[in-house]
């Protein structure tokens, strides 16, 4: 059955017949939580207390509750939209990774208390909803020697974190070692030893009106922790990235200082969209001078004449895998510069490759059309070999804030 203006309709019986004209199942939005879910598991939901109908109009839902064979209730059709339910995963970008059901059920921490996924909201007054003024780190797990989950280089992750919040004029609740304490509590809710990756949120904190003044703040800031298990995809460290360089450039720090990881991170988003319009895995950006600075949310490095060059890092981000790629270079007897270089070095380039917390050292294959290499050159895999025994030394370490 189709509804009107060619909208997919299904229609569940009194027995939950499932009957749908659509090549994908369709997915309803619950109006108070904000999921996303397929019709089916909500119509199953309620149908185990009692037979409903389900139908669509002008892209709407309406449910028909029964009771004896009589209507005794009728849902809103404006309480829930119907869409194509498609599993979600990012299949592009630098970030792409591989879907686990287990991050359906994951329990998040927010001000110290775990909340269920599909129950974990923040206020519409909170800063980082308002204005996105906090600061923010991803982290990345890796198996301790005692089975249990290890955050690599969290000692420099927080200290990143706290000097973004003292940069925006707001004091953590907490100090580093009870955050680290809160951080692997929250692990260990979750089981979340290996493979697990980290959105650590801190905004300025809720508001009593919206509206930038930090003076109308007036409670704690707030702390989010979000542990998702996420692999990235296999093919993200071995077949070679495709960068596109974008018109929006990383800027002077007078203007939105780029050491900061906030929550305002509209000129990334910009290039981001940019780039994926292109077609492209990631943005390379520029300075303000022309010259290469970051992509928008990796940092990027070319071999050259068997060197390793990167930005001055002027522009960017004081990247956490950037610098320990940088001291594996200087320990290791590999040449490497910070300094300025332009398009035409990174067209002529031996290699590229880009560096993160999600996927650690990954190759580039392409920038701007131009072909660099096919997958990973012999730089990159060294530097990727390097980088996995540092990051298992860092988990042999243990728990701690080094």
């Amino acid at each position: 059955m189709t509804a009107s203006h060619g909208v997919p309709s299904a229609n569940f019986g009194p027995e939950c017949a499932y009957s749908i004209e659509t090549p994908l199942p369709l997915s309803i939005r619950l109006p108070k939580q904000g999921r996303i879910i397929p019709v089916e598991t909500y119509q199953n939901k309620l149908a185990t207390t009692r037979p409903i109908s389900l139908f669509i109009v002008d892209n709407q839902i309406a449910f028909r509750i029964y009771r004896n064979n009589t209507i005794t209730r009728k849902l809103h059709t404006n309480s829930f939209s119907a869409q194509p339910f498609r599993k979600r995963r990012m299949t592009h970008s630098t970030h792409a990774y591989t879907s686990d059901p287990r991050n359906d059920s994951i329990l998040i921490d927010i001000n110290g208390k775990l909340t269920p996924r599909a129950e974990a909201t923040v206020s519409v007054f909170d800063s980082g909803f308002v204005l996105g003024d906090g600061v923010w780190e991803g982290l990345r797990v890796h198996k301790g020697p005692d089975g249990k989950g290890v955050i690599a280089f969290l000692g420099q992750h927080l200290k990143r974190l706290y000097d973004g919040a003292k940069t925006l004029d707001f004091e953590l609740p907490v100090s580093k070692s009870d955050l680290a304490e809160r951080l692997y509590a929250c692990i260990d809710a979750n089981n979340a030893h290996e493979g697990a990756h980290i959105r650590l949120m801190v905004t300025r904190g809720v508001k009593s009106t919206p509206y930038q003044d930090p003076r109308a703040t007036i409670t704690p800031p707030t702390i989010v922790i979000i542990p998702e298990f996420k692999e990235p995809v296999e093919t993200t460290t071995t077949r070679g990235a495709k960068l596109f360089t974008v018109h929006v450039r990383r800027g002077y720090p007078d203007g939105q200082d780029q050491k900061l990881n906030s929550h305002s991170k509209l000129n990334c988003i910009t290039a981001c969209i940019q780039a994926a319009k292109a077609g492209a895995d990631e943005a390379l950006m520029l300075d303000p001078h022309g010259f290469v600075a970051t992509c928008n949310s990796t940092h990027f490095f070319i071999v050259k004449n068997g060197e390793l060059w990167t930005s001055t890092g002027d522009y960017c981000l004081g990247g956490i895998t950037r610098s320990v790629i940088l001291a594996l270079a200087a320990e290791n007897k590999i040449i490497t510069l910070e300094r300025n270089f332009s398009l035409h070095d990174v067209y002529n380039a031996e290699e590229a490759f880009i560096t993160g917390t999600f996927a650690g050292v990954s190759p580039v294959g392409e920038v701007d059309g131009r072909h660099i290499t096919n997958g990973r050159g012999p730089m990159v895999e060294r530097l990727q070999k390097l980088y996995k025994d540092r990051i298992e030394k860092e988990a042999k370490s243990g728990r701690n804030l080094k």
